[in-house]
């Protein structure tokens, strides 16, 4: 029972909804025995006004964790599992992230990446700093500016590198 995995995990669970439509699903581990969840599930719920809805593996022996380098290096043996992978429908890491045992993690950008990289797999298009879905997207440096002109709405050339347009639909 760790007090910011159970503010992590209260909100995964709140945002089930935003996930589903991503065609997102969550899915924790942990490096505490099943027992232990089974006893954590309630609090979490208490505390986040959600019920734990998506399930938590279970990996006492840290098999899975030191495997894919989970635990936040030096943190000690007794550390919480602190990585994140978003991981694609054809079983690609898309992203990784692993923050220190003191900071939760900001679910707001996940589900950003998340648009992100479902606005880029779907367009000729890359996302700016801080982007959010609807804002002006940069024209791939892939495309020539005429064939942007011709795919997308709105392009502004800033440098012949850096073309905006606005967000696809």
């Amino acid at each position: 029972y760790t007090p910011v995995c159970t503010t992590e995990l209260g909100r995964t669970a709140a945002l089930k909804d935003e996930f589903a439509k991503r065609d997102t699903k969550a899915i924790a581990l942990s490096v505490d025995p099943i027992e232990d969840h089974h006893g954590w599930a309630p609090d979490i719920g208490e505390v986040s006004g959600t019920a734990l809805n998506f399930p938590i593996i279970a990996d006492p022996d840290k098999q899975v964790s030191e495997l894919y380098d989970m635990i936040h290096p030096g943190e000690g043996d007794t550390s919480t599992v602190r990585s994140v992978f978003i991981i694609d429908p054809d079983n690609k890491v898309r992203l990784t992230l692993t923050y220190p045992k003191s900071v939760g993690r900001n679910f707001d950008e996940l589900v950003r990446v998340i648009d992100a990289l479902q606005a880029t797999d779907a367009h000729p298009i890359a996302t700016p700093v801080d982007w959010r879905p609807g804002e002006r997207v940069i024209v791939s440096p892939t495309m020539s500016t005429e064939d942007a002109r011709t795919k997308l709405d709105n392009v502004e050339e800033i440098k012949p590198y850096l073309r905006y347009a606005d967000s696809p639909s």
